[in-house]
């Protein structure tokens, strides 16, 4: 099995742009106008231009919005260096979503991307989660 990532983005040039720069991805296939591939993750990751507005699937009663909201799947990205990739993601556009917290098993750094979509960033520590593993 393989697992993509779809991210819906109002402004494909504008996305591309950001998760290039922030993530450090590389573009691999362009889909017409509709879509672009992103490279260099353990999954592949496609951003898919929808209009802000438009309904998600046929009789939706709500309609896609770009401010900052929430959703029980996002993504979390392991990085190495926690401080330098938060850098790096806060100069390409990213927002700042809830400050750096320390656990058990690393740190995270909760953001949002210019879309309003919400992500971490972590970075592993010791045995990483199985420092909270039981069993």
């Amino acid at each position: 099995m393989n697992l993509i990532v779809n991210i819906d983005v109002p402004d494909l040039e504008a996305a591309t742009r950001f998760y290039v720069d922030a993530l450090e991805l590389r573009v691999g296939r362009r889909l017409g106008g509709m879509g672009v591939e992103l490279l260099g993750a353990a999954v592949s990751i496609y951003l898919l231009l929808e209009a802000e507005g438009s309904a998600p699937f046929a009789n939706a009663t709500e309609h896609r919005h770009y401010r900052r909201h929430w959703t029980p799947v996002h993504l979390d990205i392991v990085v190495g260096d926690l401080d330098l990739a938060l850098a790096r993601a806060v100069a390409s556009g990213a927002r700042d979503a809830g400050g750096v917290s320390e656990h058990a098993w690393g740190r995270m750094a909760l953001l949002a991307d210019p879309f309003g979509h919400g992500f971490c960033l972590i970075e592993l520590r010791g045995r990483g989660y199985d420092e909270l593993a039981t069993g």
